[in-house]
C-alpha cells in the first residue's frame, strides 16, 4: 500500500525535528523544549512508522534501540591505527615534552597547544557514510577492534545522522565512551537493589555496557561520548588545526569536551592542568588527566610518530585515584551522636594526590557486605577532596586465618552498651553525655564554621580541653580564660588570646546557626533554617508538640521526633540556659506569619562575591524564608544570585533563561519576606 505524501512529509519533518532537539540537548547542552514535548514527537513518529513500515530509515530516532542481540563481536580492522599516547607525570615531563617539540620544529617561539580533559572511558571510532551512522568499533589493540555498532547506536549523544553542512562523504570520528557519575551511581544502586553485582568504577561499567550482545541492555545504561579527533576522511576536507576540527565536529552534531581550549607554551599547559585539577572533583564524569596536542596539523605532520604514539601529543596524568594497599587494623570511632563508625587503618599509600593511611568503612552493615578483614589487600579510592574509601577487597590475596569483624558489644571509649535498632544501619553508644568521644565531637560541631564559627578551636585543642577536664560541654567554652589556654601544651599567649577573642565574637550568632550548632540529630543547616523561620523564636520551638513541628516544610515525622525529644530533655534545656547566661545571643527573626516560607519551593544558586553579606549568610537568609540553595544551575533553578566575578554558573543561567538577580535585587527580594 503506497504511503500518502502527507505522511512521508510528516515523518521527514519529525525525524529532522527530533535530530535537532537531540543536538541541542546532548551537544549544546541547551534544550529548547521540555522532555514531555520531545516524547510526544517521538511517539507520533513511532505511530507513523508502525502504520507505514516503508517510512522506517536507519537514521530514524526510533531505531536507536530494539535490534536483535548479536551472536558475537565481529573484528574491525582500523583504516588508520588508533594510537596510544605517551604519559607525563611531573612538571619536568611536560617541560621536556615542550622542549622536544620546539627542538624538532627548530623554533624558540612558544608553540600553540590544544588541551582537553582525558576521560577515563573506552576509546571508539565511529564512521558515518553519506552522513548516516554506519559502524562503531572499539580501539582493541590499536589495529583491530570489535564491532559495537549495535550498542553505540543506543547512545543518545551519538547522532544517527550528521547535522549541519560540509561533512565529508565518509567520516570516522574518534572519541571516548563513558558513564557519567550520576548515571554510574544510579546503575549501581539499581543493581544492588536487585541483588546483582555492582561495578567497581564508571570505566568498567562503560566497557561492560559496550560489550553487551543485547543492545537493550546497553540502552538501559546512560552512556555518553565525547569526540576528540578524526581518523579516516573521504570526499571532504577538515580544518587545519585540531581546535578548529573540534568546532567542525560540534557543528556536525558530535559532542566534544566543553573544557577544551588552546594555550601558549609550557606555562599554558601547566596552567590548564592545574586549573582542571582544581575542578576535577566537581566534574560530572571521571577524568584521569589532560591531553596536550600541537594544534596545527601541519606541525603535527612534521613532528610525526614514534613507535605506537605521536610525537606531537602527550597525556599528563593526574595522581592515581585508586591504589592497592593493606588493612593493618580496623578500629571504631564514636561520633557526636554516638554512632560507631569502623575505620580501616591502612599501609600508607599515595593516592589522589595525598598519602592516605585511614579510610572509613561507614557502618557495620557496609563493613560486613564488603567483608573487609585485617590483613586484606584492598582497592582504595580517593578523588579530589572526597574522603578515602575502601572500594573492595582482593579475595585471592587474603591471608589464611582472617576473621570477619563483629560489632563491639561495648563502646570502645566509655564502655557503655552499644545498641543497634532493628533495620537501622548505624549502631550507637548509649553513653550520651558521659562518653568523652561524643563530648569531643559535639564540641567540634558546635565550633565549626557553619555553626558558631569559633576560629582557632580545632580538634587538637578540643582534645586537650576535654582530656584535661577544663570543658565538659559547650557552655564551659565561654568560661575559659587566656591563662587557662596558655597553660596548655603548644599554646602560646598570643594564640590563647586569639581563641578567647574568637569565643567572644561567636556569642553574636543567628537562630539558624545556633540550632544547627546544638547538634540535634538529623537537623542540618537547611532544617535548622526552616525551623527558625517557621517558629521565629527558640522558646516557641522548644514548646512545640511533634505535630506542630511537622508543619515545617521538609520536616518529616522522624526529624520532628528528634527535635521534640531534644527539647524535652532537661539536661539539654539546662545547657541552652547556661549558654544564654554566658551571653550567646541572636537578633530576632522576622515574624513567622510575615515570612511563612515566602520563598518556599524556590531554588536559588549563588555565584560570585557579594558585598553586603557572605555566601553563607545569603544561604542562611534564603533557607530561613523556606527557599533552597543548590550548588549547580539547571532548568529547575528559579533564581541565580550573581555577585562580582560570577563565573560559568551565570553563563549557564543566561542560556537556560533562569532569572538572574544582582545583589540589590536579591536584597529587595529578602526584604519583601
Amino acid at each position: 500500500m503506497p504511503v500518502p505524501a502527507s505522511a512521508r512529509r510528516r515523518a521527514d519533518w519529525l525525524r529532522a525535528e527530533l535530530t535537532r532537539h537531540d543536538y541541542r540537548y546532548y551537544v549544546l547542552d541547551d534544550p529548547e523544549v521540555p522532555d514531555a514535548a520531545y516524547d510526544r514527537l517521538l511517539v507520533e513518529l513511532r505511530e507513523l512508522e508502525a502504520r507505514h513500515s516503508q517510512l522506517i530509515t536507519p537514521d530514524s530516532p526510533t531505531q536507536r534501540v530494539g535490534g536483535a542481540p548479536v551472536a558475537s563481536f565481529a573484528a574491525v580492522r582500523h583504516h588508520l591505527p588508533m594510537l596510544s599516547l605517551d604519559n607525563a607525570f611531573t612538571r619536568e615531563d611536560v617541560e621536556a615534552f615542550d622542549r622536544r617539540i620546539r627542538e624538532r620544529l627548530e623554533t624558540e617561539h612558544e608553540v600553540e597547544y590544544a588541551c582537553e580533559p582525558k576521560l577515563d572511558g573506552v576509546a571508539i571510532g565511529v564512521t558515518w557514510k553519506d552522513g548516516v551512522l554506519e559502524q562503531a568499533a572499539t580501539r582493541g589493540d590499536g589495529t583491530t577492534g570489535e564491532d559495537v555498532t549495535h550498542n553505540v547506536r543506543t547512545i543518545r549523544s551519538v547522532p544517527l545522522r550528521l547535522s549541519g553542512r560540509g561533512w565529508p562523504a565518509l567520516l570516522e570520528a574518534r572519541g571516548e565512551v563513558f558513564l557519567p557519575l550520576a548515571g554510574f551511581a544510579a546503575l549501581n544502586q539499581r543493581a544492588a537493589a536487585q541483588g546483582e553485582k555492582t561495578f567497581v568504577n564508571p570505566r568498567n561499567a562503560a566497557a561492560g555496557s559496550l560489550r553487551q550482545l543485547d543492545p537493550r541492555l546497553a540502552a538501559s545504561r546512560p552512556l555518553a561520548v565525547f569526540f576528540y579527533g578524526i581518523g579516516r576522511v573521504e570526499g571532504g576536507e577538515v580544518a587545519g588545526r585540531h581546535s578548529a576540527i573540534l568546532q567542525q565536529l560540534r557543528s556536525w552534531g558530535l559532542r566534544t569536551a566543553p573544557q577544551a581550549r588552546v594555550v601558549q607554551g609550557v606555562r599554558g599547559l601547566l596552567g590548564y592542568y592545574e586549573d582542571l585539577g582544581r575542578r576535577r572533583a566537581r566534574l560530572p564524569y571521571q577524568i584521569d588527566g589532560v591531553v596536550y596536542k600541537v594544534d596545527a596539523l601541519e606541525l603535527q605532520r612534521r613532528l610525526g610518530f614514534v613507535a605506537r604514539a605521536p610525537r606531537w601529543a602527550i597525556a599528563h596524568k593526574f595522581p592515581a585515584e585508586e591504589e592497592l594497599t593493606t588493612v593493618r587494623a580496623i578500629e571504631w570511632q564514636v561520633g557526636r551522636t554516638g554512632a560507631l563508625t569502623p575505620v580501616a587503618r591502612l599501609e600508607p599509600v599515595f593516592v589522589g594526590g595525598a598519602t592516605v593511611s585511614n579510610a572509613t568503612l561507614h557502618n557495620i552493615d557496609e563493613l560486613q557486605r564488603k567483608d573487609v578483614r585485617v590483613g586484606d589487600t584492598v582497592i582504595l579510592r580517593r578523588a579530589g577532596d572526597v574522603i578515602p574509601e575502601v572500594v573492595r577487597i582482593i579475595p585471592e590475596r587474603r591471608p589464611r586465618g582472617t576473621r570477619p569483624v563483629q560489632l563491639p558489644p561495648a563502646c570502645p571509649v566509655c564502655g557503655s552498651e552499644v545498641t543497634k535498632e532493628e533495620g537501622a544501619a548505624v549502631a550507637r553508644c548509649s553513653g550520651a553525655l558521659i562518653c568523652p568521644a561524643q563530648r569531643k565531637e559535639s564540641l567540634r560541631h558546635f565550633a565549626s564554621r557553619r555553626a558558631l564559627d569559633i576560629e582557632g578551636l580545632g580538634t587538637k585543642l578540643i582534645d586537650q580541653l576535654v582530656d584535661g577536664g577544663l570543658v565538659r560541654g559547650p557552655a564551659d567554652l565561654f568560661t575559659l580564660s587566656a591563662a587557662d589556654l596558655a597553660a596548655l601544651e603548644r599554646m602560646g599567649e598570643t594564640s590563647a588570646r586569639n581563641v578567647v577573642l574568637a569565643l567572644e565574637r561567636s556569642k553574636a550568632t543567628t537562630l539558624p546557626r545556633f540550632l544547627y550548632a546544638l547538634g540535634i540529630r538529623d537537623v542540618g543547616e537547611a532544617t535548622a533554617a526552616a525551623l527558625a523561620g517557621h517558629f521565629g523564636t527558640l522558646e516557641a520551638l522548644s514548646a512545640a508538640a511533634p505535630e506542630q513541628i511537622l508543619e515545617v516544610p521538609y520536616v518529616g515525622p522522624v526529624v520532628a521526633g528528634h527535635v521534640h525529644a531534644f527539647f524535652a530533655e532537661p539536661r539539654n534545656r539546662a545547657v541552652i540556659a547556661e549558654l544564654h547566661r554566658h551571653g550567646v545571643h541572636w537578633p530576632a527573626m522576622p515574624r513567622p506569619d510575615r515570612q511563612a516560607a515566602t520563598l518556599a519551593g524556590q531554588t536559588f544558586v549563588l555565584t560570585g562575591r557579594l558585598e553586603s553579606l557572605t555566601r553563607d549568610e545569603a544561604g542562611d537568609r534564603i533557607r530561613a524564608l523556606g527557599g533552597r540553595v543548590a550548588g549547580g544551575v539547571s532548568a529547575k533553578t528559579d533564581f541565580v544570585v550573581a555577585g562580582a566575578d560570577a563565573g560559568s554558573k551565570l553563563d549557564k543561567a543566561t542560556r537556560l533563561g533562569v532569572t538572574i538577580l544582582d545583589e540589590a535585587g536579591f536584597l529587595r527580594l529578602l526584604q519583601r519576606g
